[in-house]
């Protein structure tokens, strides 16, 4: 996924991304040359592990 199809998707902007990428957090990311790519899963497992809510047992 492309940052902007990333960045839509959470309802975030291209910037918080790019941020996140500059401090080394957040999603994991594949450059290919110069290009920043996201992979649909690492982005879904991304979200899973840091998910909280009603479920949540402490």
């Amino acid at each position: 996924m492309t940052t902007a199809e990333v960045a839509e998707y959470l309802k975030a902007s291209k910037a918080s991304l790019d941020q996140d990428r500059y401090l080394k957090r957040g999603l994991p990311y594949v450059r290919i040359g110069r290009r920043v790519r996201y992979r649909r899963e690492d982005v879904l497992n991304y979200l899973s592990a840091n998910s909280f809510g009603s479920g949540d047992v402490a």
